[in-house]
Order: C-alpha cells, then structure tokens, then sequence
C-alpha cells in the first residue's frame, strides 16, 4: 500500500510541532559526523536545514550563499571543516541549544561460546 504523505513532509510536521524531536535531529546529524560517518550526518543535517531555517534563512545568518550550502550538505558535497563548524554553531545558537562533546572510552566486546 503506498504511503499517504511523502516522508519528507512528514518529517517536517514532526520538526514542526515537536521541539524534542528537532532537537534530536541536530544531535543525530553532528553525532553521526563525529563517528565519521558523513553522508548519514550530511544527510540528517540536510533534513534539519530544510525543515526548520531552510537554505535561504540559513545563507542570510551565515553570509554563504544558499546555493554553496546545498552543494556542502548534498551527497557529493565536501563541506571544510570550518564552514561545516560555523553552520553547526549557527544551528545550535538559532535552537538555543548547546551541544557537548562527551569522552567515553570503548571496552573490548568479549564474544565467548559455549562449550561446542
């Protein structure tokens, strides 16, 4: 059965009326570009972009043309760490927002079976 709303739409309701969800967005985006995973970061962010300041309001705080935005967090886009960092801050500022990086060493995952 096909889908009754697009799902871009329905993320943008959801960003829309929920603070909570729209703040998990975020933290969701730039956590996955801390593990290194970019495109699902760029791709989260791109979603948090367009459904909260878009492109255009996100040029006008940033002083980057929408256009160059698009092309940093579009899947071929290779954004510079310094642009990529002034847009998180300029996110973060705009939802009122602090994000903290926390460190947490990893553990050895022992995997044992049983006696075969």
């Amino acid at each position: 059965m096909p889908l009754t709303r697009d799902f871009k739409e329905t993320i943008q309701a959801r960003v829309a009326r929920d603070p909570a969800f729209r703040e998990a967005l975020l933290t969701e985006g730039v956590a996955c570009l801390l593990a290194g995973d970019m495109e699902t970061g760029k791709a989260v962010l791109r979603d948090y972009i367009k459904a909260t300041v878009g492109f255009e309001g996100l040029g006008r705080l940033t002083g980057k043309p929408p256009k160059s935005l698009l092309r940093m967090f579009g899947p071929g886009g290779n954004p510079q760490a310094r642009n990529l960092f002034e847009i998180i801050a300029c996110l973060q500022r705009r939802e009122g927002l602090h994000l903290e990086v926390q460190a947490v060493r990893e553990t050895a995952v022992v995997v044992r079976r049983s006696g075969l």
